[in-house]
């Protein structure tokens, strides 16, 4: 149940700690998502939640949810404005190249009948940037701290695959695919004018402490 995963509420807001394989929304294929969950989301109110962005369907951690219309508009606002911070941690198939740095590299949709569509790196595609950071290795694969300056479909798949040339672990479109994707939404930040900013920190899932990476030692933040 979503509503044991529950990280942050108050009387605007929720942030759901949504775990890997459960869609934001109900797909063609029709299998469940966060959707057939509002329901049992209200908390009390006559209004269901609204959820205000999206997560990949194999990305776990922080999805942000409204819970009036007007929050909604203020949160997606500040989406639009880039003033949300946002953290994801991954696990990329060997070590980038330094400890830090910045991916920037316009992205775009290409599309073919053999293997549908993805995001392709295109320099007259939308801009898109992507923060880095080296946090631990393991056995030839590295943990990466990624704060996404913009908020382009696939950005830190493709900025891991394409621009540090090292592929999320389990991506099935930019990497070798897997029983896992290990991506993520590891922290977020909301400002709001006249209260305390929405924060919440989801905890590394089990398919990352599998991977050889746990919660001890990583202290980077939204």
């Amino acid at each position: 149940m979503l509503s044991d995963r529950l990280l942050f509420i108050d009387a605007e807001a929720m942030v759901l700690d949504k775990p890997a394989g459960l869609g934001v929304t109900t797909g063609r294929d029709g299998r469940l998502s966060v959707e057939n969950h509002l329901d049992s989301l209200r908390y009390g109110f006559q209004r269901q939640p609204s959820t205000v962005h999206r997560l990949d369907r194999d990305t776990s951690g922080c999805l942000l949810l409204a819970r009036n219309p007007k929050a909604h508009r203020r949160f997606s606002a500040a989406f639009e404005a880039g003033e949300v911070k946002k953290l994801y941690l991954a696990v990329v198939e060997g070590v980038p190249d330094g400890e830090a740095g910045t991916v920037d590299m316009a992205l775009g949709k290409t599309s073919t009948r053999d293997a549908g569509w993805r995001i392709v790196p295109d320099p007259k595609g939308k801009a898109a940037r992507t923060h880095w950071q080296l946090l631990a290795v393991n056995e030839g694969r590295a943990l990466i701290a990624f704060r996404p300056e913009t908020g382009r479909t696939h950005q830190i798949r493709v900025h891991a695959a394409s621009g540090l040339g090292c592929p999320i672990v389990g991506d099935p479109v930019y990497g070798r695919g897997g029983p896992a994707m290990l991506l993520h939404a590891r922290a977020l930040s909301v400002p709001r004018a006249n209260k305390e900013p929405i924060v919440a920190k989801s905890p590394l899932p089990e398919s990352f402490v599998a991977a050889g990476f746990g919660d001890e030692g990583i202290d980077a933040d939204a």
